[in-house]
């Protein structure tokens, strides 16, 4: 397994075999009855229901009820409510995406002091630290995926291009990784090229803050967005525009896939594998419940696509056939076949 960052306090990766479950530990889970509650950052992506369905899948054949899932719409105030709701309903565990770092460092605190095992996904809050705040981190390789994205994108770039980074304005550790990494990879690979930065506070303005980004730089050949869903919106608003190019960015959402299954704007995705995150995750935390010892952070390599293996890689995200739209646009036309 290649990973090429490290974890939020510097540590080194553990793959995701290190949290394996053994017939003996699903026994004695199944036995234990535990319970569970899922704190999510959104519903409303491809990636977060995913994620969702690995994770409650993974509980359910353990034997483990999952006692509430929510839906925090990136509010640090409504995961804070959520959480603090979540301590008094006593689960024996509790997995959350962390939609902050300082704003929600406490409420998540509080959950270990109760003596609940918490397991996060993709951020770790400000403050805290493995095996005193929280049992274990399972993400994705957030550093290799901007590093992915990078040199995927690189070969659709003219020499001295001008290209747009769109990143997300918060204090978010798998953006954040993401978009150093993509920068580092293209100042050292391709120091032609020129970045051109903008963050958007929320996904509503993604596509407001990609139209005022190509506004003050015009020359703007390419885009590399920090995730899938605000590259839909930033997309979106400069097709309107008359704005065209290549576009890479984080997760193969349903809509990415087809954009590179039809040959473009977007044309690189550096792919997260959400759902086996979650199967991950689901196992961390049965580990925990269970007493075991887990490694501090668990990573999870990014998956590399281009329309080459859209169809394939979909299927490896997915754990399903790639949608019709995708399979139509990556058929020869009859005037090909002639």
């Amino acid at each position: 397994m290649s990973i090429a960052g490290l974890g939020p306090h510097g540590e080194r990766a553990s793959p995701p075999q290190r949290v394996a479950l053994a017939p003996a530990d699903i026994d004695a889970a199944r036995k234990k009855g535990f319970r569970v509650a899922i704190v999510m950052h959104t519903l409303e992506s491809d990636f977060a229901r995913q994620q969702l369905q690995g994770l409650a899948g993974t509980l359910g054949d353990c034997g483990t009820a999952v006692i509430e899932v929510v839906d925090c719409g990136f509010s640090p105030e409504a995961q804070i409510a959520a959480l603090d709701r979540v301590l008094h309903e006593a689960p024996d565990a509790v997995i959350s995406l962390p939609v902050a770092n300082a704003a929600v460092a406490a409420a998540h605190a509080r959950l270990s002091a109760a003596g609940i095992s918490l397991v996060l996904l993709d951020n770790v809050p400000t403050g805290l630290l493995p095996g005193k705040d929280y049992v274990a981190l399972v993400s994705a390789d957030n550093s290799g995926l901007g590093r992915i994205a990078a040199e995927l994108l690189a070969p659709h770039l003219s020499k001295g291009a001008e290209i747009g980074v769109l990143g997300y304005d918060a204090d978010f550790f798998a953006t954040n990784e993401r978009e150093l990494a993509f920068g580092r990879w293209m100042r050292r690979e391709r120091p032609d090229v020129t970045l051109r930065t903008a963050r958007f506070g929320s996904i509503r303005v993604a596509g407001e803050t990609a139209l005022s980004l190509w506004t003050a730089h015009p020359s703007l050949a390419g885009l590399f967005v920090v995730w899938d869903t605000p590259g839909r919106e930033a997309l979106s608003a400069l097709a309107r525009h008359g704005w065209s190019g290549p576009v890479a960015t984080i997760d193969l959402g349903r809509d990415v896939a087809a954009s590179l299954a039809r040959g473009g704007p977007v044309v690189a995705v550096a792919a997260q594998q959400p759902h086996y995150q979650g199967v991950i995750a689901a196992q961390t935390a049965i580990l925990a419940m269970l007493g075991q010892l887990t490694p501090d952070w668990v990573a999870l390599p990014g998956v590399p696509v281009t329309r080459a293996n859209v169809a394939e890689s979909f299927q490896t995200v997915w754990r399903r056939p790639a949608p019709p739209e995708v399979l139509t646009a990556l058929l020869p036309s009859r005037r090909e076949k002639k």
